[in-house]
């Protein structure tokens, strides 16, 4: 029973090598392959590189979409319960007229401050170079 317990040891040694000689690879790719797979792969990088890298979402618009359906939700609810017509009335022209301002504000603001590019989200697309 001694005597296996020292023939692991061999075994085991024997095991290695074993390993060992698998493990080594002596085969090269031939170079013609090399060169197609490089082609191949140049090829995919310069269609990666023409694609645009990000995507841009301009969000300059939105504080003004939202404020004109605001106030125009504001007015038709003034028409709507409002009794007094002359009241109603005023109530929405002045929430039109305030929806109109802030379209005006935004346009002008834009204009002025350049707010186009500040204003807008850029979303990189996954798999694009840069």
């Amino acid at each position: 029973m001694r005597d296996n317990y020292s023939n692991t040891e061999i075994s085991d040694l024997k095991i290695e090598e074993a390993v060992r000689a698998s493990v080594k690879t002596t085969d090269t790719p031939p170079p013609e392959l090399n060169n197609k797979l490089k082609a191949a792969l140049y090829q995919r990088e310069a269609v990666l590189r023409r694609q645009p890298g990000m995507h841009k979402l301009p969000l300059w618009y939105l504080p003004m979409v939202l404020n004109l359906i605001t106030f125009s939700l504001l007015a038709v609810l003034a028409l709507i319960m409002i009794e007094n017509s002359y009241l109603s009335y005023f109530v929405a022209g002045s929430c039109f007229y305030a929806g109109g301002a802030g379209i005006l504000l935004t346009v002008a603001g834009v204009k002025r401050a350049n707010l186009k590019e500040e204003v807008t989200v850029r979303i990189e697309k996954r798999g694009v170079l840069a």
